[in-house]
């Protein structure tokens, strides 16, 4: 959420300036222009890539399809969207398997980058599809790089294929790979050394490995947070490599974002992956369509709605319906609730994500992951009858219930007064109004 927040802020600020005028003449275009320039380049995107950006945009914008248009504004929104989803890659670039297994990819990078770490979190994200892959140690200078390697491993139950730090990185590379063909590993994640800055020695070092296992993909890890400097080390890295994609990481940092956006426009290579957290399955295909609302604050519906639809079961979703309906929703359904809540991963990514909610709006609104532990210790204390008619929880009910749940009768009081109002809300849900605007009840939302 943090990365793109004043820069969605100010570029709404420049379209404000396209609102309030009915028709456009080109000088309003011009003007409303430097204020989106003003923005980019205040969010770190590469001087380059804004001049590049605001000339197509302009280009556009003052063509017939907007000038005369009765709603000049969203016609500008619109192209500054689909501009932006082409700076960015136009669709999402899938990671390419090989015809004939092992598929290899060789992960390089600054050290720092997230390249051990992400390495690890590809592979997993593999595994859950079905694949078998195998980690390779062949950063033998940094002194924890294997051990750091093993421990990613080991979380993920995934293989690392080591010959410790006395090797060579190109031999270490080359008998990894003839263990995963041995031992029918369909998928090689090659973790390569970093260095401080670009060094020759380094580049040496990863084209021979290059040569050596003829990797499927390349891919390099770039820290967003780092700003310019990252589209830097991207063209450097990839005019001795030529990459075959790029994983940005720390994107759920409170970066300007600007690397997002030039990364792929300097190097022409695409944005594979992005990661989005210190845990092992903090990591996304990067999607430039969805990027490209969320910073332009459209909310990133889209992945709203699948982040949900992964995480819930369609049958229990209906069930929840049903339940709302005849207003049978008990205690327990609302803990339900929650589990599947900690399911879709952190809450204030999420809330980023709900149209409507402006960037920058939630930050007071800290949701509190520490809350939802609170409250599934307290309905876990309840008895099943309590559950199902909270209306029987008197005073000694509530000091029972606040004792075994390690809770006050405060917290007990609080709980079921949002219950309660959960359950209202419910019901004005289901009364119409609300069901008819998310179509029949598509979306189960759960709060």
């Amino acid at each position: 959420m943090g990365m793109f927040e004043s820069l969605s802020e100010k570029l709404n600020n420049a379209f404000k300036f396209f609102r309030n005028k009915g028709k456009l003449t080109e000088a309003d275009v011009k003007a409303g222009m430097r204020e989106i320039k003003l923005a980019l380049l205040e969010a770190d995107v590469n001087f380059k890539v804004v001049r590049d950006f605001v000339k197509m945009v302009s280009e556009r914008a003052v063509g017939s399809e907007v000038l005369e248009s009765l709603v000049p504004a969203q016609q500008i929104v619109k192209i500054v969207n689909e501009e932006l989803i082409k700076l960015m890659g136009t669709s999402q670039a899938k990671l390419t398997i090989a015809p004939k297994p092992p598929t290899v990819i060789m992960m390089v990078g600054l050290q720092g980058a997230g390249k051990t770490t992400h390495a690890g979190k590809l592979a997993g994200m593999y595994k859950k599809q079905g694949k078998n892959p195998l980690l390779v140690a062949c950063d033998v200078y940094r002194p924890a790089a294997i051990k750091q390697l093993q421990i990613v491993g080991e979380k993920l139950e995934i293989p690392v294929f080591t010959l410790g730090d006395r090797e060579k990185p190109v031999k270490i590379a080359k008998e990894g790979l003839k263990y995963a063909i041995q031992k029918g590993h369909d998928m090689v994640f090659i973790d390569t050394a970093g260095r401080l800055h670009i060094d020759e020695e380094l580049m040496g070092e990863l084209q021979d490995i290059k040569q050596a296992v003829e990797p499927t993909e390349i891919l390099l890890t770039v820290d967003a947070m780092i700003g310019q400097d990252a589209v830097t080390v991207a063209d450097h890295f990839n005019s001795q490599l030529d990459v075959t994609g790029v994983i940005l990481t720390k994107l759920d940092g409170d970066t300007r974002g600007g690397a997002a956006l030039s990364v792929r426009h300097v190097t022409g290579k695409p944005i594979k992956f992005v990661g989005v957290g210190e845990k092992l399955d903090a990591i996304e295909p990067f999607y430039p369509d969805r990027m490209a609302s969320r910073i332009l604050g459209m909310g990133d519906v889209l992945s709203l709605i699948e982040k949900a639809e992964q995480a819930f079961d369609q049958k229990q979703a209906a069930e929840l319906e049903k339940k709302i309906r005849e207003s049978t929703f008990t205690l327990e359904d609302y803990l339900q609730q929650f589990q599947q809540l900690k399911k879709m991963g952190n809450l204030e990514s999420l809330m980023g994500m709900i149209p409507g909610v402006k960037p920058g709006a939630l930050k007071d609104a800290k949701i509190d992951e520490k809350q939802i532990g609170r409250t599934e210790a307290i309905i876990r204390s309840m008895t099943p009858k309590e559950r199902e008619k909270p209306e029987i929880i008197g005073a000694s009910r509530k000091q029972r219930i606040a004792k075994g749940s390690g809770t006050t009768v405060e917290d007990v009081n609080r709980l079921l007064k949002q219950f309660d109002q959960v359950r209202k809300m419910m019901k004005q849900m289901t009364s119409g109004k609300m069901m008819k605007r998310f179509g029949k009840g598509k979306m189960n939302m759960p709060f």
